[in-house]
Order: structure tokens, then C-alpha cells, then sequence
């Protein structure tokens, strides 16, 4: 097994490494004067089982073609298989035709990988369950549930309710609030326009209570700090948490997130992120998760246990 770190999270990828006791390959990644990437695997891959990391970060465009050239450059090298480990999967959200004349760029990005060379992916909290089916190849959609549910759980938080921010994260959020014994609530809003959202109602028993906001993303955090504004309205116990997996944090998330006074905003390290980037920020490490599925797929064990434990 080789391990491959892309330019994107080479944090993620030493941390993955650390955890399987073993040493990330060399490869050379760089960019010409004219824009265009390069990549060269400085080892043999022939025979081998190559695991990449690469996530997408702000420069998703970039780091994906950095992707689709690692892969086909295994391919073309003779490597047994090409694993991709994409923790944050770009254009997740374009998953569908919203409105008319619109790709469904998801479903693009998926045949692309595909394309490349990829033979497998590892992902995590994926937009919505049904990008799984753009792949003809095995797609591993893992969870952070667990990474949360035992951080949270170490609080004892009193009387808590994870509220689901929108009806489409309804169902994530119910699995996580029966793993952490809590009641929940959800909300609905609108968008009248991209990274506009306004909430419009909210149905559960929140007043008095320890909230726990709970959603795949933050990116411009408008959502998120709407939706702790209307709980707080609503009668809420002012310490509002937030449980995200994936910090996008596209400007000016920063700033709304330091002016909006969260108990405290919990992450994953799926994107690279300033641990110091306001009070109050929290990032769990998923690099324990990612080594265990990735050495249970190098023997040919089962991944399903570690997504029940």
C-alpha cells in the first residue's frame, strides 16, 4: 500500500500516515507559468495499492485536476488500484437539476474521477446519500457521527435538541440525536438567492433548552447563524452549539462567526482550517477514522463495522 498526498491537506495526509505507521510516497506536484499542473510519482507504483488524499479546499478547480492527473499518472504507471480519499467531495451540493439549463456538476465530477483512474472512493458526510449513485465505481460515504456523538457526549449537556437547520438535513440530524440521546427539531427556510437563506418556521421544543445546530457544512455560515438567531428568539438557552463536518468557511464566514457568539462551533478537519480562527472553534481530528477504513480496504476486510461502532 502506498499513501499519496495531493497539495490540498498534506496535514490530513501526514496525520493518515502517522496512524497506519508508515511513510507518505514522494511525489513531485507542481505549476507551470502557464497555469497548467504537472505531477510525477518519484517511486514505483507497479503492483501497488495507491491510496490519494485530496480534499477540495477554496481552490477546488485547482485541486481537482490535480486529482485527475494523479490518478491517471497511477493508472498509466501500472498501480493495481487507485484509491481516492476526498474527505470534502466538490460540487456536492450541485446534485441535481434545480432549476432549468443547469448541470448536475456532482454527477460530473464523479465520471471525471472515474475517467481519471479512480477505482475506489473514501468520502465523508456526503451532501445527499444519492451522489453515491453517479459511481459505477464502490463509493465508502463514511460518517462523523461517532467523532461528534463521543466529543458531545463527554459534556453532559442539559437537556439537549439537535435541531436540523432545513428539512433536507432532517434525517442526519435525527440519526445523530438518537446516538446522543437527545430530542430534535427542525427548521425550514427559503433561498431566495444563492448563500441567502431565511428561516421560516420551526417545529420541535427547543425553549429552555441546550441547542446543538447540526449540518454536513458551514460555508458563508448565513444559515447557521440565522437559524441560532431565530432558537435564541424562539426562547432557546443562549449557549447554542454548532456541529458541522466539513468548514468551508467562504468569506465572510469568519467574521459572522465571531460576531454571532456560538457556545462553541464544532468541526472536522476535512478542509484545512485555522484552529485560531475565532473563539469558540473546535476541530476533531478524522485521520483515526480514514486510516482504520483505509486498512481494512488494503487486507480486504469489511468497512461496514467501523461505520456501525
Amino acid at each position: 500500500m502506498h499513501l499519496f498526498a495531493g497539495s490540498s491537506h498534506r496535514e490530513l495526509a501526514q496525520a493518515i500516515s502517522k496512524e497506519l505507521g508508515t511513510k507518505i510516497g514522494e511525489v513531485t506536484l507542481k505549476t507551470f507559468s502557464c497555469g497548467e499542473r504537472y505531477v510525477k510519482y518519484e517511486e514505483t507504483v507497479r503492483g501497488k495499492d495507491v491510496f490519494i488524499v485530496q480534499t477540495a479546499t477554496q481552490n477546488v478547480n485547482e485541486d481537482l485536476v490535480e486529482l485527475f492527473l494523479m490518478c491517471q499518472a497511477a493508472k498509466l504507471s501500472f498501480a493495481k488500484s487507485v484509491h481516492v480519499i476526498a474527505p470534502f467531495f466538490p460540487y456536492a451540493r450541485q446534485d441535481r437539476v434545480a432549476e432549468y439549463r443547469e448541470p448536475i456538476s456532482a454527477k460530473l465530477i464523479a465520471h471525471l474521477l472515474e475517467e481519471s483512474g479512480a477505482d475506489h472512493v473514501i468520502t465523508l458526510n456526503l451532501h445527499s446519500d444519492q451522489i453515491q449513485g453517479f459511481f459505477s465505481i464502490p463509493v465508502d460515504a463514511l460518517e462523523a457521527q461517532t467523532i461528534f456523538a463521543k466529543y458531545i457526549e463527554k459534556k453532559k449537556l442539559s437537556n439537549p435538541v439537535v435541531v436540523s437547520p432545513d428539512a433536507g438535513g432532517a434525517k442526519r440530524a435525527k440519526k445523530f440525536a438518537d446516538r446522543i440521546g437527545a430530542d430534535l427539531a427542525i427548521m425550514h427556510k427559503s433561498r431566495p438567492e444563492h448563500q441567502k437563506a431565511e428561516i421560516l418556521e420551526l417545529v420541535g421544543e427547543i425553549e429552555g433548552r441546550t441547542c446543538i445546530i447540526f449540518d454536513d457544512m458551514i460555508d458563508t455560515a448565513g444559515s447557521l447563524v440565522s437559524a441560532k438567531d431565530a432558537l435564541i428568539e424562539a426562547g432557546a438557552n443562549p449557549d447554542v452549539y454548532a456541529i458541522a463536518t466539513h468548514p468551508v468557511f467562504s468569506y465572510p464566514a469568519i467574521e459572522r462567526l465571531k460576531d454571532a457568539g456560538f457556545k462553541e462551533v464544532i468541526v472536522t478537519d476535512s478542509i484545512p482550517t485555522d484552529p485560531k480562527a475565532f473563539d469558540g472553534l473546535t476541530i476533531l481530528p478524522i485521520a483515526p477514522l480514514l486510516a482504520q477504513v483505509i486498512e481494512h480496504v488494503e487486507k480486504g476486510q469489511s468497512v461496514t463495522e467501523i461505520y456501525e461502532k
